[in-house]
Parts: C-alpha cells; structure tokens; sequence
C-alpha cells in the first residue's frame, strides 16, 4: 500500500474515481459474517449468497478468506472491492513477514485493517463500503479473538461473538441466545450455523444452507496449529442437523428461562 501510495495512488481501490451517475450505484453485495470463540480458537462463517438490489446477484460467493496462517477475514459489503481489499491485505502481511522475518501480532494485523478501511471512505461515501469481520488466534495470549470494524475504519474487539452485514441484528441476537464459554469446536460451528440459518429467517439478503443445490455457508476454524477451512461434508452434516431441527422447532433452539 505504502509503495502503492508513493507511485500509483490512483491504483487503490479508495482512490479510483467514479463516473457520475444518478441515483445509488447498484453493485453485488455480500451481506452476512458471523464468528464466535471457543476454548481452543475461534470459528468464522459467513453465508453464500450476493444480492444487487432486490436481485440475488450470485448463490455461490464466498466471502471468509484465510488472511495468513493464524486469521482469517470474512467480508460484507460491496463485493468487488471486499475481495480486492482481502488479496491486498493477504499480501501486506506476506510481505512484512518476508522483510521483517516474523509476523505481525493480531493487534497489528487488525490495526493495518483497519488503515486500509479508513483508505476506502471515499467509496464508502459513495455508497461502496467495505466492512470486514477480523478474527485469529492470539499465539501471543493464547486464544481466539474477534475485531469488528465501520466504514471509517474504527476497530472494536468483540467479546465472545460478532456478527456484520445485513443480517446481522438477528444473527447477533442468536448469538446471544446460543453462545457459551469454553464451546467446542463443533459446538461453536453449529452456533454460527444457527445465527445464519436465524439471519436468513428475517433478512432476505442473507442466504441460508441451500439443501437443493448443496450450497452451505463457509465456516473456518483458527487455532494453535492454524487456519483450516472444515470441509464440506463436515459442514454439510451440520447443517442437515440444524436442518433436521428446525422442522421440530422452526424459530430453532431455545434458550432455558432462567
């Protein structure tokens, strides 16, 4: 970014002038990212589907990216410049670790995340924003952590469970619902599969497991040894339980009154 920034400014996706037009800018958007932590790390998800305007613009997308070996980040937002920010970000830490010989620490990782945020507000004013979902494994503290960000780049560490995007009111009000300390793996990967199956509930730009086409959200887990995406079987059997559990209980699990 920093050489970018010196020689070709006008490369960066914040700073490529729009052409002028009328009315909103009608671009493919990801909607819904949701991540929580468990004992031995973190799980990050996010659904399938992009929407332009009222129209499903693609039912495949993904949207949770590894960003090196230790995090990952899942986008919401304008699609295009999302996914340009991710590979940009993927190489701004490829390349501290070559030149330094270590990596960033995850405060350092989320807070040049969030420079390259900032570095998109004009886009974002322009109604092409750009808001990401951070989250890793701290080596440093030994456990899994959330970062959330606005579109001006301003950073939040969220305490146990986040979630951005349209439908991320519901989602986080699942969250709250399901979340419990000290989860497994599993157990925090059927969570998240349930905030999204409860975001799609509600919002229509959010995108549950498609059972017809095989089509089922990505969810990553991040721990000591590393990223790693659960495979598509493994997610697919969870969500058939989810699945299986919503036609007994169609509004999903309950929470014990206490």
């Amino acid at each position: 970014m920093d050489f970018l920034s010196d020689h070709a400014p006008e490369q960066l996706p914040g700073n490529r002038p729009l052409p002028p037009v009328e009315g909103a800018v009608q671009a493919p958007h990801g909607t819904t990212i949701v991540a929580a932590t468990f004992a031995g790390g973190v799980v990050l998800a996010g659904d399938r589907r992009a929407t332009m305007g009222n129209v499903i613009a693609q039912r495949d997308i993904e949207k949770v990216f590894p960003a090196d070996e230790h995090s990952a980040v899942g986008i919401a937002g304008t699609a295009g410049l999302a996914v340009e920010m991710v590979k940009l970000f993927q190489l701004e830490l490829e390349h501290f670790e070559k030149v330094e010989g270590s990596t960033l620490s995850l405060e350092g990782k989320a807070n040049r995340l969030s420079t390259m945020i900032r570095g998109n507000l004009g886009m974002a004013m322009q109604g092409l924003a750009v808001v990401p979902l951070f989250a890793g494994f701290d080596l440093d503290r030994g456990k899994g952590r959330i970062f959330s960000y606005d579109v001006t780049g301003g950073r939040s560490e969220e305490p146990g469970f986040a979630g951005v995007g349209s439908g991320s009111v519901f989602a986080r009000g699942s969250l709250k619902k399901l979340y419990r300390d000290e989860m497994t793996e599993e157990q925090a990967a059927t969570v998240v599969l349930q905030a999204l199956y409860d975001a799609a509930d509600d919002d229509s730009a959010t995108g549950g497991p498609d059972m017809t086409r095989r089509i089922y959200p990505v969810v990553v887990a991040i721990t000591e040894d590393g990223y790693r995406r659960l495979s598509e079987e493994e997610v697919s059997g969870l969500a058939q339980t989810v699945h299986d559990g919503r036609l007994r209980l169609p509004n999903g699990p309950q929470a014990p009154v206490s």
